[in-house]
């Protein structure tokens, strides 16, 4: 997994993080966890600038973050400096398993945590690899929640049928990688909806359930023009609080949850 990312690391909480879209989206993911029941060990992979980090950090967890960006990891500690619960380590998901004997120098983890699509930048073989190494990395009741980006996301549907970019409006159903430009860098994306998943991961986890992110609400790139019609994108919010137990629309949001139980 190539880093990637160092680049959008200073302006990543700007653009994404406190933008409206974003913290919507945020928030929804939010209201999942605080469902579950409170997960005391934690590894956050893909932790970016780290947000939820210190979210679960606050709540009394005691929290391993990591990302591949070193850039991310500078910015997530400088955010974190009074957080005693919570340290941050550059890793490459890819890596995990050659770093698992340090990741669990006292204890086993009870949630591995990932947000916002950071697991739709490895393939399938890479994806079946981190699943065999994250079932060695927990509790015998630990669980996986990931945030993935699926394949048939209906907004990205529209708004490129809408623009007349018909070869755009269903990029996300290739079978092979889809080429993202991130801020002017090129990064090779997979997209998986929850079928895949399931079977990806049968061996070692079996599916809890899955709940939507962004079937109301916009892709993060529609920012521009939501954040001039921010009661529209209330409208939007409010609809999305609606539908946490339609786990069949997953597959048709801009992201959806799942929660995998360790076999």
């Amino acid at each position: 997994m190539k880093a990637d990312f160092d680049h959008i690391a200073k302006n990543y909480d700007t653009d994404f993080t406190h933008s409206e879209i974003g913290k919507r989206q945020r928030n929804v993911v939010y209201k999942y966890l605080e469902e579950l029941p409170n997960q005391q060990h934690i590894l956050e992979l893909n932790c970016g600038t780290g947000e939820d980090a210190i979210w679960f950090a606050k709540k009394i967890n005691t929290v391993l973050a990591t990302d591949i960006s070193k850039e991310m990891i500078h910015v997530a500690k400088e955010k974190s400096k009074e957080i005693k619960n919570l340290k941050f380590q550059q890793l490459d998901v890819n890596n995990l398993k050659s770093n698992s004997e340090n990741l669990v120098q006292k204890s086993k983890f009870d949630l591995i945590f990932s947000n916002f699509g950071g697991l739709n930048c490895l393939n399938k073989q890479e994806l079946q690899d981190f699943f065999r190494t994250a079932s060695k990395l927990l509790h015998k009741n630990g669980k996986l929640i990931l945030v993935i980006m699926p394949k048939n996301t209906l907004w990205e549907n529209i708004y490129f049928i809408v623009k007349g970019q018909f070869k755009k409006a269903f990029r996300r159903n290739a079978k092979t990688a889809l080429t993202v430009n991130v801020a002017g860098n090129k990064v090779q994306t997979w997209y998986f909806n929850p079928k895949q998943i399931k079977s990806l991961s049968k061996v070692n986890f079996k599916v809890v359930q899955t709940k939507p992110i962004g079937f109301f609400l916009p892709p993060s790139y529609l920012e521009c023009y939501f954040k001039n019609h921010k009661r529209f994108l209330t409208i939007l919010g409010t609809l999305e609080k609606t539908i946490g137990r339609f786990g069949f629309l997953s597959r048709y949001s801009d992201h959806y949850m799942i929660e995998l139980q360790i076999k």
